[in-house]
């Protein structure tokens, strides 16, 4: 049967076995579903610091979700999708499975030669598979990329829904779903090139469908109908009862997509290399397929494999292990031929009767979401469209260019009463949003004292360095971590190893008002120095290694003087074995943990300092930073030189400012991680309780190339009658909100 290819560009929801409301406010758009015995709620209102004004943070961190027409559902669809990688559950009469992104990665068998993901910057988070797509554009790097499989029972028929991530041309596209089980493993069709139990064989190849009978030598069994919605990406597959009718059984169910060839009638082989329409990195006889469906039990990185290795060496077993993508289990059965393994028990009962189950569904733990992101910039991979590395390059796009990303999370046991706290962990350079999966490093922080969510988001590629859309996805994924989980927003913290920690003093130092504490590990101030006054409020610790070959110690000491000489509040953990990968092998953070512990952020201090640099902002992005705390609308008076400090003291608040201690420095020895005993060096500096002081209307305030400034009274403990004292190198206009 020849598709029908649609390009609807309407948003349709059915009700009949779904309830649906939606909400006002913070969650204003988010459709709000009951169905199958759950319910979806956007907790963001509660979740983000809304009622403060200003409102800490960029503008992204507060905006709807966007339209995802992938995560639509129309016609006969109805239930929400899960969001959550390799899960699925029964909803509003339908099965879904969601699979992982970018796992599109295929058997691991000979290496092409040419792979662009060799080629692009994923240095410690190489991939399992060797396929590799061919160049035409069309295939965008990702055309057989799974995102969703969904199956409903209708009153005369069985529909079947897939959805992709990338789809430009359905005409290249194939994928098979393996019905039933016959017994013994047998050939799927159309030279998959793989084998299964199965009974029935139901393939897209191409812009046709059509249904197998495997117990029959594969006898055709006509009836069955397809739809595609480019839009959505989505191909919908009917199967008349006249021609298959599955009752109330329960069948073995499996899927796996590739690309097609009309011209010889089977899936697209793969040779050595790729070619501009044929796949690299096979043979003949490899697995065709370049992701299976159903696979749950993908194994997260095992970092304790790593300890004592060099950096050579440790890229060397991280392509080894190869699990930062979650297709190290599909890579080795496609290998083998045989994808016996991945299979899921489907009960067209529990279809027919419209029961929920969420037991499929991980509610704990880590995991692999899924976001949409506002920002789309094409779809599939764009190697290409790498930042640069430490010269990244603005403004940075990055390698994955569509709407649907993933990231990493982890959901501490616990629900504390009052929400959970959230932990900011942006990947290093060349790792990817797993780099933490699995972790102690994730376990330890997320655990602590009432518990923390922690999350990972993409980078959108390997060496964003939070600029520009990097930086926006780390609150966009914020922002939908808030809308499916209750947060306490007065806990937040951030922390990240090299380029994470990097990012951890770049956002910290732009948005201050938005976290507690910060933690870089084996990280500078790079690109940031000069905004460091701006973590007044921000206490910092830092974790340096002596032996650092990548943020050598003369730079990890700089950045550690210039908080001393602000005389700001500093843990500073100096290991003095360590390299570069030491922290992450050892995975052991309990200090940082106990560190981390005090993690409510300072709403209305009685100092404020804050660097402005507009050159680091991208309104295209929703990423300007022009306040913090109660200071708001700042601009530089002359724009050429590029920054602008401000520093403003109330003493409307009824506190003296916080006197610094003396610098203390200690010998100690960190145990408990994967490597024998880690000698340190400790310096600390901490701040004396603040004593009480009389309250007055009063407010001084120094500037260095600052326009004009609104101070926010209320939350400065003022009014409009408050005097102000002005030292400033130029005019400066200070506004008062609300008088």
């Amino acid at each position: 049967m020849r598709a029908v290819i649609i390009a609807a560009l309407g948003f349709g929801l059915a009700l009949s076995a779904c309830e649906n409301s939606t909400t006002t406010g913070a969650g204003a758009g988010l459709p709000q579903i009951s169905c199958g015995g759950i319910s979806l709620n956007d907790f963001s209102a509660e979740s983000l610091p809304w009622r403060l004004t200003p409102r800490p943070g960029p503008s992204v961190l507060y905006e709807p979700p966007p339209r995802a027409p992938q995560l639509e559902s129309t016609g006969v669809w109805q239930a929400p999708p899960i969001l959550i990688s390799g899960a699925s559950a029964y909803r509003c009469g339908e099965f879904i499975y969601q699979d992982w992104l970018f796992d599109d990665r295929g058997a691991a068998a000979t290496p092409d030669p040419a792979d662009p993901h060799d080629a692009t910057g994923y240095l410690f988070s190489p991939k399992a598979g060797t396929l590799t797509y061919p160049s035409d554009p069309v295939y965008a790097r990702n055309a057989a990329d799974l995102v969703e499989l969904r199956v409903k029972a209708l009153a005369q028929a069985t529909a079947f829904r897939v959805t992709l991530n990338s789809l430009l041309d359905p005409a290249l596209v194939a994928f098979t779903i393996a019905l039933g089980d016959g017994g013994e493993p047998v050939d799927w069709p159309y030279s998959a090139n793989v084998a299964s139990p199965a009974r029935w064989f139901l393939s897209v190849t191409g812009e046709q469908v059509e249904m197998l009978d495997a117990e029959a030598g594969l006898a055709p069994m006509p009836g069955a109908q397809m739809s595609v919605d480019l839009l959505r990406r989505q191909y919908t597959i009917t199967v008349p009862h006249s021609t298959w009718d599955p009752g109330r059984a329960t069948l073995r169910m499996a899927a796996g997509v590739g690309l097609w060839d009309a011209a010889v009638g089977s899936y697209r082989q793969a040779g050595p290399t790729a070619t501009a329409t044929a796949p690299g990195g096979g043979a003949p006889g490899t697995a065709a397929l370049f992701n299976v469906a159903f696979r749950a039990q993908e194994p997260t990185p095992e970092f304790s494999a790593f300890s004592g290795r060099t950096i050579a060496d440790a890229a060397a077993l991280a392509k080894v292990q190869a699990h930062w993508w979650r297709e190290r289990l599909q890579a080795d059965a496609l290998a083998a031929g045989d994808i016996s393994e991945f299979f899921v028990e489907l009960d067209f009962a529990k279809l027919a009767d419209g029961s929920g189950d969420e037991s499929g569904v991980p509610q704990r733990g880590f995991m692999n979401r899924i976001h949409a992101s506002r920002f789309v910039f094409g779809q599939g991979l764009d190697p290409a469209a790498e930042c640069g590395g430490t010269s990244a390059v603005r403004p940075c796009e990055g390698v994955m260019r569509g709407q649907l990303l993933p990231y990493a999370i982890y959901v501490p046991e616990a629900l504390p009463a009052s929400g959970y706290g959230l932990t900011l962990f942006p990947h290093a350079l060349s790792a990817n949003y797993n780099q933490y999966l699995g972790s102690r490093h994730a376990t330890q922080l997320g655990e602590r004292g009432s518990g923390s969510i922690a999350i990972t988001p993409s980078g959108r590629g390997p060496d964003g360095f939070y600029y520009d859309t990097a930086q926006a996805e780390l609150f966009e994924v914020w922002a939908d971590v808030a809308r499916h989980y209750p947060l306490d927003p007065e806990r937040v913290v951030m922390t990240g190893i090299s380029m994470g920690g990097i990012g951890s003093f770049r956002v910290a130092t732009r948005f201050p008002d938005l976290f507690a504490r910060i933690m870089p590990v084996v990280a500078t101030a790079s690109g940031s120095e000069a905004a460091l006054p701006a973590l007044r409020n921000v206490p910092v610790m830092m974790w340096t290694s002596s032996f650092d070959e990548l943020q050598p110690v003369v730079s990890t000491e700089q950045t550690i003087s210039a908080l001393l000489d602000l005389e700001y509040r500093l843990d500073s953990y100096r290991f003095e074995t360590w390299d570069h990968l030491t922290p992450s092998t050892n995975d052991d953070y309990a200090p940082g943990a106990e560190f981390l512990l005090e993690d409510r952020v300072p709403r209305n201090p009685v100092r404020v300092s804050y660097v402005l640099r507009p050159g680091e902002d991208s309104a295209a992005d929703g990423l300007v930073a022009d306040k913090a705390y109660w200071l708001s609308d700042l601009r530089l008076r002359d724009p050429a030189l590029g920054l602008g400090s401000i520093d403003a003291i109330s003493q409307g608040l009824g506190l003296q400012e916080a006197e610094a201690q003396a610098v203390s420095q200690s010998l100690g020895v960190l145990q408990g991680g994967n490597h024998e005993p880690a000698p340190y060096t400790r310096r600390l500096l901490e701040w004396a309780p603040p004593q009480p002081a009389p309250v007055r209307n009063q407010l001084s305030i120094s500037a260095e190339n600052i326009a004009s400034v609104t101070v926010h009274p209320q939350r400065a403990g003022l009014n409009c009658e408050a005097l102000i004292e002005v030292s400033s190198d130029g005019p400066l206009a200070v506004n008062l909100a609300g008088c």
